[in-house]
């Protein structure tokens, strides 16, 4: 929702417009966004990556586009004319993947093998996929635990108030517009509840990954024009 929610608001999902997705799984993100109107390209890990990481075992890697098809969302035959797939490596975003209206990616930048990796992942999907004024949503794992004490290199790396905020500085000291960074107070009763591994299906906000609670973070960037 938090995705959807600021693209719709920055007013870049309509018919015409051209968005790019990382790392997308079976998300279904790639049919709302076509069901707009809106031309997508769907990027995934290569095969490889999918397969060792074990993302394809448990459906979070997508091979084809018949793995993001949820007719229920948008007829295929909008889909199939709006959306493509391909394969593509996060930590080095191909130089024609250019001139999009927006991108996105949904708790993915954390798996790139360290805290610096993912800061350039956004940073580079954001001067180089974008076109001049287009809009960045994405998610990632938030450190609630500690300021300091993470999980820094790996599989999956945790990210703290003070790197999302160096992420923030970074990117407006390189002249882009970005939403300020905020961790909104408890306000739910899922905010109380901490899910544990084996993790449940049932809605959580929260989780213990390690020795670190964690949530679901977000950063909004439109270039700078």
């Amino acid at each position: 929702m938090f995705v959807f929610h600021h693209l719709d608001r920055a007013g870049v999902l309509k018919e015409g417009n051209r968005g790019i997705g990382f790392g997308v799984g079976q998300e279904r993100l790639p049919a709302v966004f076509a069901n707009r109107g809106v031309t997508v390209l769907a990027t995934d890990a290569p095969s490889e990556i999918g397969v060792s990481s074990g993302w394809t075992e448990t459906g979070q890697h997508s091979d084809s586009l018949a793995e993001l098809k949820f007719p229920k969302i948008v007829p295929d035959a909008v889909f199939d004319a709006k959306v493509s797939h391909r394969f593509c490596d996060m930590n080095a975003i191909s130089d024609d993947l250019t001139g999009f209206d927006f991108t996105w990616s949904c708790c993915s930048f954390e798996h790139l093998g360290s805290l610096e990796a993912g800061l350039q992942f956004v940073i580079n999907s954001v001067e180089k996929s974008l076109k001049p004024g287009g809009v960045a949503v994405h998610t990632t794992e938030f450190n609630l635990s500690s300021n300091d004490d993470t999980i820094e290199e790996g599989h999956t790396v945790l990210y703290r108030h003070r790197d999302l905020e160096e992420l923030v500085e970074r990117l407006r000291k390189a002249g882009h517009e970005v939403q300020p960074f905020i961790v909104a107070p408890d306000s739910h009763f899922l905010d109380f509840h901490v899910d544990l591994p084996p993790y449940a299906d049932a809605p959580h906000l929260k989780i213990k990954f390690g020795q670190h609670v964690t949530t679901s973070a977000g950063i909004v960037v439109r270039k700078k024009h």
